[in-house]
């Protein structure tokens, strides 16, 4: 089954391959904002295409991309924004982004047909975090009881609470999906369903 993506051309949101400034930066969060109208049913990726984007400063990413993803993350939006098809000069700058915040972003690679692969954290996790961001990608899914149950006794963890947190922080970083049924949460990660 093909699934239906959301994917925003940052050359067309920027106006040409150079992404400078932070003031263009915020001019780019409102043209995402303006450009979202609706809710997808289930959580999903957002990919921000940098295909035909050559340079991105560190002060333009931080007010578009960054900002955009705590926005959708305090919104608790079902979208979660991720950089795709970005050069290495723009994962140096992203790497600047990331690391003077202390945050954490998803890149990837999308070809013409929507497939992603390449999948890389941008950013660092401290080292529970990133054990459960591992878990969850190796798992293609999980929730707190069933990491409790597998890894509490090694984590010397007693209840459930220390893996509910760790992986709330992680959907709340937007690096993972959450997915709500009934009062439970279960945790996906944000890619294996475009692969």
């Amino acid at each position: 089954m093909k699934v239906t993506i959301m994917k925003m051309d940052m050359a067309i949101i920027g106006s040409g391959p150079i992404l400078s400034g932070s003031i263009n930066g915020k001019a780019a969060f409102a043209a995402f904002v303006k450009a979202i109208d609706r809710e997808p049913a289930a959580p999903t990726p957002l990919f921000l295409d940098f295909t035909n984007i050559d340079v991105a400063t560190a002060s333009y990413l931080r007010e578009s991309v960054f900002a955009l993803k705590a926005y959708m993350r305090t919104l608790s939006s079902k979208y979660y924004p991720v950089v795709s098809n970005i050069n290495d000069d723009i994962l140096d700058e992203l790497l600047i982004v990331a690391n003077t915040k202390g945050d954490a972003i998803m890149s990837c690679r999308l070809d013409r047909d929507e497939h992603v692969s390449g999948a890389e954290l941008i950013g660092s996790l401290d080292p529970k975090q990133q054990m459960t961001f591992d878990l969850v990608n190796e798992y293609n899914g999980v929730d707190a009881n069933h990491l409790m149950e597998k890894f509490g006794e090694a984590e010397q963890t007693k209840s459930t609470t220390a893996w509910n947190n760790r992986l709330a922080s992680l959907a709340a970083r937007g690096v993972i999906r959450e997915f709500a049924q009934g009062r439970s949460k279960y945790y996906r990660p944000l890619f294996e369903e475009v692969i």
